[in-house]
């Protein structure tokens, strides 16, 4: 359970790599050090995770060989703006993924922060986060796994798949550098200029827009098609009947995509 050393990984100067053999969690670790003081770009990286945890308190299986990291951020926002972070996170994910992918294979955002290889579940991300006494997040904490060598055979969802499995040929500290520079970059842009950017981005890169799609929240189910993204983050549902809801948190299901499950 000790930290071990970065191990010669190529890393941006903003982050500090606590590295792990094991852990129960990265993010619980992550949580540990923010409330201890330790300043945003700490990277909590284990190669294994006993207790990892996904979406809506889902277990997340975390073997060896695939990238389990927690980063802290601070970025001195309000609960509504850290949220938005999800759509930053899993655009650089993306960006990492596709260095080492075939050119010629599908990388694509699900909303709200889903990456997905061919229709197919790569990543999984969670965030969790502290207000502080003024309103503002006192820490936001960025827990992703990326599927390397090995993934679930069995999901709730889509079905699952690795980077080996897709075509990729790329180790655990490649691809922890790879992301930390592309998070630094979009972070970095999010904080000057704010969301915009990021939405547009995000959309460039999202499947399903103008097809039809199923939404299920805590007590109904809807029906209708997949508009767009506000400029808020919510997914813009246009009803049978001509009118449009947005969509802040749910299960997003695309018909094209049920052939993956």
């Amino acid at each position: 359970m000790s930290p071990m050393g970065s191990g010669g990984i190529d890393l941006p100067p903003f982050f500090r790599l606590f590295a792990f053999e094991s852990l129960g969690s990265s993010n619980v670790e992550a949580r540990r050090l923010a409330e201890a003081g330790e300043g945003e770009g700490a990277i909590v990286w284990t190669h294994r995770q006993e207790q990892g945890v996904g979406r809506r308190g889902r277990s997340w299986s975390s073997p060896a060989g695939n990238l389990y990291c927690s980063v802290i951020l601070r970025p001195e926002c309000g609960p509504a703006e850290a949220a938005r972070l999800s759509f930053l996170i899993a655009l650089a994910i993306r960006q990492a993924v596709a260095t080492f992918l075939p050119p010629d294979i599908p990388l694509q955002l699900k909303w709200p922060n889903d990456v997905l290889i061919d229709g197919r579940k790569c990543a999984g991300i969670l965030l969790e986060s502290k207000m502080g006494v003024n309103g503002l997040m006192d820490y936001v904490i960025v827990g992703t796994g990326i599927n390397i060598t090995s993934y679930p055979e069995k999901t709730d969802g889509l079905s699952a798949i690795s980077l080996e499995a897709a075509g990729a040929r790329v180790r655990v500290e490649e691809l922890l550098s790879g992301y930390a520079y592309a998070l630094l970059d979009l972070y970095m842009r999010w904080r000057q200029h704010g969301f915009g950017p990021i939405h547009k981005e995000w959309i460039s890169h999202a499947t399903g827009i103008g097809t039809q799609i199923t939404v299920r929240l805590a007590n109904e189910t809807l029906e209708g098609k997949f508009v767009g993204l506000d400029p808020s983050g919510a997914l813009v549902l246009g009803l049978i009947s001509g009118e449009t809801r947005l969509i802040t948190a749910g299960e997003v299901f695309f018909p094209a995509l049920q052939g993956h499950s």
